[in-house]
């Protein structure tokens, strides 16, 4: 396994960033991979696959680029400049583009463990691989990038509260699968078999994206270091949670306001509400007055945000209307 050294101070002043480039990039690896794990990026692929699958097939070398960043084990470095906070989609590719040829072609060898196809063997693949990115970006991500934004600004409130009640711990294990916090001031990144950083003192970064994925990456030359992970799944499955609401609950309290009270097996704040319902902020606002009117809901602050949980009685109403034999004699 692969794991970082990182002392407490380190990890104390390390912080959530949000990047389109990563956004971007993470999407890339989603077409490439072709399946998507939940009904939001199934309807994404529908969208999107055939156009991305005709580009590659009219320019050989750029999809050969592609399966061969995008390795099985690990990426291309080059294909991922460690995120920086408040940086463009543009900022980021131009990173992209700008990188040296021979250590682009280097990054290469160690995706693919192996030789470079001798097809990949010129100086214009950073180029490539950077006109490639801006068009998932273009046509792929930046027409959702609004929505997308609010999901991830979402997580951020989620993980930051979990901070603040359960400590960094907690939130490194929930991270992503190959992420976990081993204690004695170690934390296991990936499964890979990497000799371990030492990054103490380092910038650190934790990266969310909504395609269920993620990576690491760094510049050493900058002490910079970052994880990029998949939202949390209760914000990335939204579309699932949004059929959840049972029909006698929806008759009783309208469907919008029932979909409040659903979602709501987590505590979450208003901005989240707004990001997986899709409804908009006034809607939410007015929904959850009336939740807490009614006592089915309380809120509760965790640092700036606010966030809403349901109360016992809230609780009851969704298990009864979610197993309806628990209504009947």
């Amino acid at each position: 396994m692969g794991w970082w050294q990182v002392n407490a101070d380190t990890l104390a002043g390390s912080r959530f960033v949000l990047s389109p480039f990563a956004e971007t990039f993470a999407s890339l690896k989603l077409l490439h991979v072709g399946v998507g794990r939940h009904p939001g990026e199934h309807a994404w692929l529908r969208a999107h696959l055939p156009a991305y699958r005709q580009r590659l097939a009219a320019d050989p070398v750029t999809a050969l680029l592609a399966r061969a960043g995008i390795g099985r084990a690990w990426i291309a470095d080059f294909l991922t400049p460690t995120p920086r906070d408040e940086e463009s989609f543009e900022d980021g590719v131009a990173r992209v583009r700008v990188a040296d040829p021979a250590e682009a072609r280097a990054n290469l060898r160690v995706s693919l463990a192996g030789p470079l196809p001798a097809a990949l063997e010129r100086d214009d693949l950073p180029e490539r691989a950077a006109r490639l990115l801006e068009y998932v970006w273009t046509d792929a991500v930046r027409p959702y990038w609004d929505r997308r934004r609010r999901v991830l600004e979402a997580d951020v409130v989620a993980r930051t509260a979990q901070v603040s009640r359960g400590g960094w711990a907690a939130v490194l294990d929930a991270l992503r699968p190959e992420t976990r916090w081993l204690g004695e001031n170690r934390l296991q990144v990936n499964a890979q078999e990497y000799p371990p950083r030492e990054i103490s003192g380092a910038q650190l970064v934790f990266v969310p994206v909504t395609p269920q994925t993620g990576w690491v990456s760094w510049e050493e030359s900058e002490h910079r270091y970052a994880v990029v992970y998949g939202c949390s799944g209760a914000l990335a499955d939204s579309e699932v949670r949004r059929a959840a609401v049972p029909a006698g609950l929806g008759a009783l309290l309208g469907r919008a306001r029932a979909q409040v009270l659903v979602l709501l097996d987590t505590p979450l704040s208003t901005t989240q509400l707004t990001a997986v319902t899709g409804q908009g902020l006034g809607s939410v606002g007015r929904h959850l007055k009336v939740l807490l009117d009614a006592g089915l809901v309380e809120r509760s602050r965790a640092g700036r945000s606010v966030l809403y949980s349901r109360t016992g009685p809230g609780q009851v109403l969704v298990e009864a209307a979610r197993r309806p034999d628990l209504c009947r004699g």
